[in-house]
């Protein structure tokens, strides 16, 4: 993203229930915000879907004056030999060819990439991991996921699903030790790291220790004021995180990790899960950074436009 020449992008973060738009304005590889705009997701009708986005485009082109390159974040998963959005949360797209589609209805190339790394790639360029050699972008929300990027770059992978850590199995052992059970994971496997490290994850933990249903915010909150049960689901939670995330650097040893999602508002694991993921790591071996991310929920527009530019430089 070195020339010097403006032009004009425009990332799509695509919700359950809503999608959000940004236009930027691009110089010499610095985004400069130009218009933003936000819709309610239209997640039974495809035709309707794509009208949406080709409405929410040609407004942004009318805006920046020029035709936009186009970069969309999309929950869910894109079939690598068919194209077709499988168990996407937006039911309208599943089973759909949306790249293609959208493609054909705006005229131009669109750029598609996984919500998650999206997320990841946003914090890989101006954010919380800028200027790192690599890091991994870890979504902690509603599920569990990611992406994994080397010198700004995303790393989209084989079957372009790279990142998708919370799909990793949790040990026997481990579910053994804090006595929990085998839980079934809506992909189809059992024992997914997503169901018990996720924002939903800590909730289910929460109440198989018995407590009540409290959303996380809440369970955090009974911790602090120094409730038992709390402090114990908390600390089993970390320590399963700290697990998920140590087999990660056994794979990748990124320079840094970026915490994204609800969870990512959880103060303590900044400053515990560093040491909490040594314990699972053999000696010598070096924790990276655990950093906050710098754009928050914005960071998935932001990464959808940044593929998009960065599709022009392949």
């Amino acid at each position: 993203m070195s020339s010097t020449e403006p032009q004009a992008c425009c990332g799509i973060d695509i919700g359950g229930s809503k999608i959000e738009l940004v236009a930027y304005a691009v110089q010499g590889g610095v985004l400069s915000e130009r218009h933003r705009r936000r819709i309610a997701t239209p997640t039974q009708d495809f035709d309707a879907f794509c009208q949406a986005i080709s409405a929410l485009v040609q407004e942004a082109d009318g805006v920046l004056g020029e035709r936009c390159r186009v970069g969309l974040g999309l929950p869910g998963v894109i079939d690598a030999a068919s194209g077709v959005q499988l168990s996407s949360n937006v039911p309208a797209l599943n089973g759909h060819q949306v790249g293609p589609a959208l493609q054909a209805l705006l005229q131009r190339p669109v750029r598609i990439g996984n919500d998650c790394q999206c997320f990841a790639l946003s914090e890989a360029l101006g954010g919380a991991a800028d200027g790192f050699p690599s890091m991994f972008g870890v979504i902690l929300g509603t599920g569990a996921g990611g992406g994994y990027c080397v010198n700004g770059r995303l790393l989209a992978g084989y079957n372009g699903m790279a990142g998708e850590w919370g799909h990793l199995s949790l040990p026997a052992s481990l579910l053994a030790r804090h006595r929990l059970p085998l839980w079934d994971c809506p992909c189809g496997l059992q024992g997914c790291l997503e169901r018990y490290v996720s924002g939903l994850g800590l909730e289910s933990l929460y109440r198989h220790l018995g407590g009540a249903a409290l959303d996380t915010a809440q369970i955090a909150q009974r911790a602090a004021a120094g409730e038992g049960g709390a402090r114990l689901c908390l600390d089993i939670h970390l320590d399963l995180l700290a697990h998920g995330l140590a087999q990660l650097m056994l794979a990748l040893d990124p320079h840094a990790f970026v915490l994204g999602g609800g969870l990512s508002k959880l103060a303590h694991l900044y400053t515990e899960l560093p040491a909490a993921m040594a314990r699972h790591l053999f000696k010598g071996v070096r924790v990276p950074p655990v950093l906050p991310p710098h754009f928050g929920d914005a960071g998935g527009a932001r990464g959808a436009a940044l593929l998009a530019l960065q599709s022009q430089h392949r």
